[in-house]
């Protein structure tokens, strides 16, 4: 690449960094403070099913915005709505402002994560296309693992400190982007670079996908989404409730998960992959991630209850980028609406599984990790079954062929 090319590349990676990061200061303060108005699993779980659904919902009037208008534009207007929705957390205690600034931030990262990877296409050609997006992977990962952790610091210093310093950070960003990122999307006059629009209705596309050959994959991405994502909203408060855990203690088991997961996923999925094959891998860790939902029913302290996440993430960390590849190398010439589908059965899974997960742990703490292990051993199953048919229909082809 060149310096140009580079230098916008680091700004793409600060404004992802900053977006990813802004949102997981607040995740180890969450449950204290969602206690501290009166809040609890419920609350927690429709915080982040708003903000999956307002992203889901807004998603497709986003992707035409920002080739009308521009990927500057929009990754602005998406910074913008992101600040405000941290300003909002932290001026206001109401439970139905804090819905309606995920709503607002939901809105805000649908403007944003897109017109950031369509930015990518526009200064990169084909053969450095993969590279500029593991560069961006790679920052939103970072956010992930850098934010809770600056959360739980600034937690020390007041329970709403980390809102302020979201909040903060965010508009930092906005400033930044418009005095320093210039607009791409005039060099986007290449064919292959012009983004091509699927006027299609969602409903329509999840109709048609029950007939594609990786739509049982499709529903092994919803379930561990719903899984993970239920997990994922209620455990700071389980460990609050459980283990009279700290913010600072929660931070420390969502950074130390996250960053196991990056380096997993650089160093040892291709690995894996390449000594057992995708089959293989998918059935063991959809395993290892039941196993770790039913050790968690029975997780007597803060540090086995931390050993079992770590082994929940650890598994998920694989299991993501197999069944993208596994999708891949299905979908044969439609890789764009297969990977759009698989989006969206992700972010239905978002929605469900905290909003479920949030409704049960008030009911019964340990009902969320309860339907999470009955829905991924039902999954196994079903899986396994899926492979062997797929690898009997094969042979038949074969056999067919040969003779």
């Amino acid at each position: 690449m060149s310096m140009s090319q580079w230098r916008k590349m680091i700004i793409l990676m600060i404004n992802m960094f900053i977006t990813i990061g802004s949102f997981g200061i607040i995740i180890p303060i969450l449950p204290a403070y969602l206690e501290s108005i009166g809040q609890g699993g419920t609350a927690a779980g429709l915080m982040v099913a708003i903000f999956a659904g307002a992203q889901l919902v807004f998603s497709p009037i986003a992707g035409k915005w920002t080739d009308q208008y521009g990927r500057k534009k929009m990754i602005v207007l998406g910074l913008i709505g992101l600040t405000v929705s941290m300003f909002i957390f932290y001026a206001f205690d109401s439970i139905w402002w804090l819905y309606a600034s995920r709503v607002v931030g939901g809105i805000g990262s649908a403007l944003l994560v897109p017109a950031i990877f369509a930015y990518i296409a526009d200064i990169t050609t084909i053969e450095q296309r993969a590279k500029g997006n593991s560069f961006i992977s790679a920052a939103m990962s970072l956010g992930i693992v850098i934010g809770p952790g600056v959360g739980g610091f600034f937690a020390d210093f007041g329970l709403k400190m980390p809102f302020l310093v979201a909040t903060i950070v965010s508009l930092a960003a906005v400033i930044f982007s418009l005095t320093v990122l210039k607009e791409s999307v005039e060099q986007q006059h290449t064919p292959e670079q012009k983004t091509q629009i699927n006027d299609e209705p969602m409903l329509k596309k999840l109709v048609s996908s029950a007939h594609k050959p990786y739509f049982m994959l499709l529903i092994i991405t919803l379930v561990m989404s719903f899984g993970l994502m239920a997990y994922e909203s209620v455990i700071g408060l389980y460990m609050d409730d459980q283990f009279g855990a700290t913010p600072q203690e929660i931070a420390w088991m969502v950074t130390l998960t996250g960053l196991i997961s990056v380096i997993v996923q650089l160093f040892v999925v291709d690995k894996l992959v390449g000594r057992f094959g995708e089959g293989a891998v998918l059935n063991f860790f959809l395993g290892v991630v039941a196993i770790g939902f039913f050790l968690s029913l029975f997780a007597d302290s803060y540090s086995l209850f931390f050993v079992i996440t770590l082994l929940i993430f650890l598994a998920t960390s694989i299991l993501r980028p197999v069944l993208n590849t596994l999708i891949s190398k299905m979908a044969g010439n439609e890789q764009g609406f297969a990977m759009g589908l698989n989006n969206a059965y992700m972010s239905i899974g978002n929605i469900l599984g905290p909003m479920l997960a949030g409704i049960l742990y008030d009911i019964q703490i340990l009902y969320p990790f309860i339907l999470g292990c009955i829905l991924l051993v039902f999954t196994l199953f079903i899986t396994v079954f899926w492979q062997n048919k797929s690898l009997k229909n094969t042979k038949l082809a074969k056999s067919k062929s040969s003779s």
